[in-house]
């Protein structure tokens, strides 16, 4: 570790520290320079949630987001894989201005284990306060509370709407960005340019192809802070692909040139995405409103989804009693004819309505769902948090909504319920 040669240095009025450093060195006159190791250029914090979650649907799983191997319901009664999490992260401060962070997470994976994973592990340089360049894995600011999503602690929910912040599976990038800050008097407006690739694993599928990826992803995403205001804009495209998906898209292309026809419109291997979004909050202490919107086209069988939600709450002493609304909704066709059996040997059209059977199946799986949802948050010691959250969702229009893992007998469309509690603490 650098030291610091302390022989010229001062004392500080009152301060006992320095005036026992100048003795010592008048009682050593043959002492050139004395050393003191200077602060550590690393930094260490962490955070974490310890949660349980329950739902009435006991035919399928709810679940934060879809990456997630299990959740509350069917695979269990009560669920503490939905929420519970920690975090770690290690900063450094190498010159003025170069910094570096890396921040691990352990949290429900893919697979069912909690192995830690890299949310975040880059480099940034900072020409100016408001000038910086950063590379590495950098998480995605899609939404309004991307950096801090899974900072529990940080938030008023139990967790942010799954409507929203589901329309976008993929948090993070590994690549660059480049961050500019303007003020205008007192309005603060920073944009952000970013260029990377990103990819995650799908839950029960342990091939090769069980992977969601965006390669070449471009984002440009701007905040706007005017006291306790926020505004953020968000524009996001890469080229997406859907492992899973894309044995529907080759058994179709064995049909001719309808089967083709219908394997380019439905096929998920690199098609284009796209993610526009728009967020605000309004948070001058004693109470908050925020709300966001949200679409997504794919181009594929995954289709074109929407959603918003509206949010606010009141503090009242250490208690923050909460509200809000959210719905998802299908903005591309749920149903299509699929391959004309009729145009095909007999001994080939077991085969053609098995597919139009999957890629109908597909399309009507799209989430069309909204909540209603009521909490509590009690800041109830430093750093800690006690939250419980009532969510009553209303599944319209005969899909899963945002339920996985579903079973046997499940019938689509109604009503469920989930209960969840929480508390959430920094370290």
């Amino acid at each position: 570790m650098a030291n610091q040669s302390i022989a010229g240095v001062k004392p500080m009025k009152g301060h006992s520290i320095g005036v026992a450093l100048v003795a010592i060195l008048s009682c050593n006159a043959a002492a050139a320079e004395l050393s003191l190791p200077e602060p550590s250029i690393f930094s260490f914090s962490g955070y974490g949630t310890i949660g349980l979650a329950h739902s009435s649907e006991h035919k399928a799983d709810f679940v934060a987001n879809d990456l997630q191997y299990r959740g509350a319901g069917h695979s269990r009664n009560w669920s503490p894989d939905v929420d519970s999490r920690i975090g770690a992260q290690v900063s450094a401060q190498f010159t003025p201005q170069t910094s570096a962070v890396v921040q691990v997470t352990s949290e429900q994976r893919y697979d069912g284990t909690y192995a830690p994973a890299v949310e975040w592990a880059n480099i940034k340089y900072a020409a100016t306060p408001d000038f910086s360049v950063r590379a590495g894995r950098i998480v995605l600011p899609n939404f309004l509370v991307s950096d801090y999503r899974k900072v529990g602690f940080a938030n008023v929910w139990v967790r942010p709407p799954v409507e929203v912040y589901g329309l976008v599976p993929l948090t993070n990038s590994d690549g660059i960005d480049i961050s500019w800050r303007k003020r205008f008097g007192e309005v603060s407006n920073t944009v952000q340019l970013s260029y990377g690739n990103s990819s995650a694993k799908i839950p029960n599928d342990d091939t090769a192809s069980g992977e969601v990826s965006g390669k070449h992803g471009i984002g440009i995403f701007d905040t706007i802070e005017y006291g306790a205001a926020t505004l953020h804009l968000s524009y996001f495209q890469a080229d997406l692909t859907i492992g899973p998906y894309r044995p529907l898209a080759d058994g179709f292309r064995n049909f001719g040139s309808e089967g083709n026809a219908l394997a380019d419109k439905y096929d998920t291997n690199n098609k284009p995405f796209s993610f526009i979004g728009i967020g605000g909050m309004y948070d001058p202490g004693k109470w908050f409103v925020a709300g966001e919107w949200g679409i997504i086209d794919t181009n594929s069988v995954y289709g074109k989804r929407a959603a918003w939600y509206t949010s606010g709450g009141y503090r009242v002493d250490k208690f923050t009693p909460y509200v809000s609304y959210a719905r998802t909704s299908v903005r591309s066709q749920t149903s299509d004819p699929g391959l004309t059996l009729s145009s095909y040997p007999a001994n080939a059209r077991p085969t053609a309505a098995a597919l139009n059977y999957s890629l109908n199946s597909v399309l009507q799986g799209a989430p069309v769902q909204e909540t209603i949802s009521v909490g509590v948050r009690w800041d109830l010691a430093r750093n800690t948090a006690l939250k419980i959250q009532y969510d009553h969702s209303n599944i319209i229009n005969g899909s899963p909504g945002t339920l996985v893992n579903v079973q046997p007998g499940f019938v689509t469309g109604g009503t469920f319920n989930v209960v969840s509690i929480t508390v959430d603490f920094l370290f």
